[in-house]
């Protein structure tokens, strides 16, 4: 029985014992664990060339090893040999960085931290550390993240680690745990991460600032994984550690900032500066142009979003970085050696960054106040455009918010026509129509529907003449069209008012106008029940113009009368025809109502009405009594159109007698 044969000898250290012969050897109480696991893995070693007969079991913490006599003595005087080796030299073979790691591990797996720590603070040991302890950072770390562990010592051993290994091995390690983070602890991990890489950073000189662009690209790479808290609930709760990353990054940057603030001009901190202007450009276009902020929410309870959002914008002004700059003209200008081009997403990074300054207010009060409101709002269209052109709510918020606050700035009727030609001014109000028209979340919709009429009150009177008559030939949607001349309506009404005239909407500049405008494009194939905002805003501002000229003569009546003769004749026969096949349809379904039953699900199946199309919806997919509904309310349209007409050609008439 093997209780017979040996006995337990048993080492004061840790929770390793060893199972021996009683007279093969003394064991000595004074060796550390991480020695007493070198003696196993070399007695391994050397017993596996030597043929001889080894047994290893893992029982909870505790090892058995039974070793015959021959190879133990070996196996003895190789522990000393390779302690007193280490001890004396300065040259480790890549067994030696095996064994050691292999030891080193074993002691971190099976308990023996403490003992491990003593090692490595141990005096006569720190040359053997600096060498070759850096390979224990991985297994330090993952000890640490460990939720059944408590980590002060694995927490002392790698800040021990990252003060004396070799910065460069230190880095590549630590970058290289970033990199292959588990993607269910990002943030768990990156934020033990961040104060071990700060402290061998802290430890460069001239390799400081690469150093610091390829750990912060590391970091915000993992970050950007992470998901974007939408309201403040999900702020506060966190669960995704999003905002523990954001503050946790902002300490880490804090050092460096203070550096490159504090060193005169030279190449260190010009490198810095570029590498902390790529992180800050990096950080405003994600998380903060995903983030929803709010100053009022946002200054009331403690946010950590708007906190990182604040801290950038300093961040910002302390490497000497001029906002105005970096906005209105090109900011990574003669930077190409520092950051390559299309790295930091300049145009998305300054959209967010003109965000911050106009809307939220962030760092106002370093912006000077010498730039005119137009000039502002001719910059900011740019990064507008790039907000509004993205189908992401918080983009399109952002666009709009910007867009707002860069509009209220200016002047009523100030912007000129010039401005029109520039391609921001154009593809913007295109952005906005097409949010109006196709969004599918209401408020965005009515949203975008206030800030196109705030655009259109800002332009003077030219301007507003040549955007109507652009958006009347390229929108192609009845209710665009209908909006365009309500306003021309209320121009109409501003210009005969004495406090303002400019000529842009009266005489001959207004009838060229209504030449395009009051038109049915489709002619007599109009569908008249598709474009019934446009028709009916057109009749409204034809009986209008009539009666105000009736009253006030402007030179304008015969063509005023020549325009709507036209018009109302033509819509007159577009009328009759939509009136005459609704109407079919309509006594059509009623008289399916009488039928019986089965025959009215036969005439369903053969008779509905499949070619109609209402709102691009075909009717003849509707329930039957939606079809009805849908057919009447048509009907009421076109008697309120007829009432229209006949109401503008009775004003012709009574004028004429």
């Amino acid at each position: 029985m093997l209780t017979k044969r040996f006995t337990r000898v048993p080492c004061q250290i840790a929770s390793c014992s060893i199972l021996f012969k009683h007279s093969d050897l003394h064991c000595k109480p004074s060796y550390p664990i991480l020695l007493c696991c070198i003696f196993i893995a070399d007695a391994i070693q050397t017993l596996s060339r030597k043929a001889s007969v080894i047994i290893l079991t893992l029982k909870s913490h505790s090892y058995g090893l039974i070793l015959k006599r021959p190879a133990l003595k070996m196996a003895v005087n190789q522990l000393e040999d390779v302690v007193q080796r280490w001890r004396t030299t300065e040259d480790f073979k890549p067994e030696d960085h095996e064994l050691f790691l292999n030891a080193g591990r074993t002691c971190i797996a099976q308990g023996g931290i403490g003992q491990l720590l003593d090692f490595i603070k141990e005096e006569d040991n720190q040359h053997i550390v600096r060498s070759m302890g850096s390979g224990l950072l991985p297994a330090l770390v993952n000890e640490v993240l460990r939720k059944d562990r408590i980590p002060a010592h694995c927490q002392a051993i790698l800040n021990q680690l990252v003060q004396i290994c070799n910065v460069k091995e230190l880095l590549d390690i630590l970058l290289h745990q970033v990199e292959n983070t588990d993607p269910n602890a990002i943030s768990d991990s990156i934020i033990v991460l961040m104060p071990l890489i700060q402290s061998v950073l802290l430890r460069m000189s001239e390799s400081k600032a690469p150093g610091l662009a390829l750990a912060l690209e590391s970091l915000q790479k993992q970050i950007s994984k992470l998901p974007v808290p939408y309201s403040h609930k999900q702020e506060q709760e966190d669960v995704h550690g999003l905002c523990r990353c954001c503050t946790a990054v902002l300490t880490f940057v804090q050092p460096f900032v203070q550096e490159a603030k504090n060193q005169d001009t030279n190449s260190v901190s010009t490198k810095l500066r570029a590498a902390l202007l790529k992180f800050c450009m990096k950080s405003l276009s994600e998380p903060l142009l995903q983030v929803q902020l709010d100053r009022e929410a946002n200054m009331t309870e403690m946010s950590p979003l708007w906190n990182f959002a604040t801290e950038i914008m300093a961040i910002l002004a302390e490497i000497q970085e001029s906002l105005p700059k970096m906005l209105f003209y090109d900011p990574l200008r003669g930077k190409e050696d520092d950051i390559e081009e299309g790295d930091c997403h300049p145009n998305e990074s300054r959209a967010c960054m003109a965000y911050l300054l106009f809307v939220q207010l962030i760092a106002i009060e370093v912006f000077p106040a010498v730039f005119s409101p137009v000039f502002v709002l001719q910059c900011n269209m740019e990064y507008i455009n790039l907000l509004l052109s993205r189908k992401d709510e918080s983009w399109i918020l952002k666009g709009l918010d910007l867009y707002v606050k860069s509009l209220e700035r200016v002047t009523d009727y100030s912007l000129p026509a010039e401005l029109l030609e520039l391609r921001p001014f154009h593809e913007v109000p295109q952005n906005l129509i097409k949010i109006m028209i196709d969004c599918p979340i209401q408020h965005l919709r009515a949203r975008s529907l206030v800030v196109f009429q705030l655009f259109i009150e800002k332009l003077n009177g030219e301007a507003k003449h040549k955007f109507f008559r652009r958006l009347m030939k390229t929108s192609h949607h009845a209710g665009v069209e209908s909006i365009i001349i309500k306003n021309i309506r209320n121009q109409v009404e501003l210009c005969r008012k004495s406090a303002y005239k400019d000529g842009w909407f009266e005489g001959t500049w207004l009838i060229s106008l209504l030449r395009d405008t009051i038109t049915l494009p489709q002619g007599h194939e109009t569908d008249l029940l598709h474009g019934m905002d446009r028709v009916m805003e057109s009749l409204n501002l034809l009986r209008y113009l009539l009666i105000k000229e009736r009253e006030i003569s402007t030179g304008t009546w015969i063509d005023l009368c020549h325009i709507a003769e036209s018009y109302t004749k033509l819509l007159r026969v577009c009328l009759s025809m939509s009136k005459s096949y609704y109407g079919k349809e309509l006594k059509r379904l009623r008289e399916d109502k009488k039928i019986k039953a089965k025959e009215f699900k036969e005439a369903t199946g053969k008779r509905s009405v499949q070619s109609l199309i209402v709102k691009n919806e075909t009717l003849g997919s509707m329930p039957r009594e939606a079809q009805e509904k849908v057919l009447q309310c048509a009907l009421v349209t076109y008697d309120l159109m007829e009432s229209l007409v006949v109401r503008i050609e009775e004003i012709i008439e009574e004028s004429q007698k």
